[in-house]
């Protein structure tokens, strides 16, 4: 499976972006598929996921309520809608798909190259 990030950018703080990650190569309704975001040294963590059939989503506690995740199984994509950003949400953003269908975690099976997203104060 090969995932494919954009919609990365710089936007000033309380702005918008969205996110897409287009997925080739497998079946992508067996995945689950999630995002994760690596800062500036500091270690990749966990953003948020979408089960499979897109009825269960979790997020990590800092991007509740202003991030939505969403997929599309006949485009083969997942978004992450971003909102209301602040400077502590720059990071570089990953795409991720696990097989475990349910929930992406640390160790899913594919990774995209990542996007970067800078958000000034």
């Amino acid at each position: 499976v090969q995932l494919v990030e954009s919609g990365g950018g710089l936007v000033q703080a309380g702005g918008s972006l969205r996110l897409s990650c287009a997925a080739s190569g497998g079946t992508f309704s067996s995945y689950a598929m999630g995002w994760f975001r690596q800062a500036p040294g500091k270690e990749r963590e966990f953003v948020a996921s979408i089960s499979w059939s897109g009825d269960s989503t979790y997020y990590t506690n800092s991007v509740k309520g202003r991030f939505t995740i969403s997929r599309d199984n006949a485009k083969n994509t997942v978004n992450l809608q971003m909102n209301s950003l602040k400077p502590e949400d720059t990071a570089v953003y990953y795409c991720a798909a696990d097989r475990n269908r349910y929930r992406v975690t640390a160790a899913a099976d594919y990774w995209g190259q990542g996007t970067q997203v800078t958000v000034s104060s």
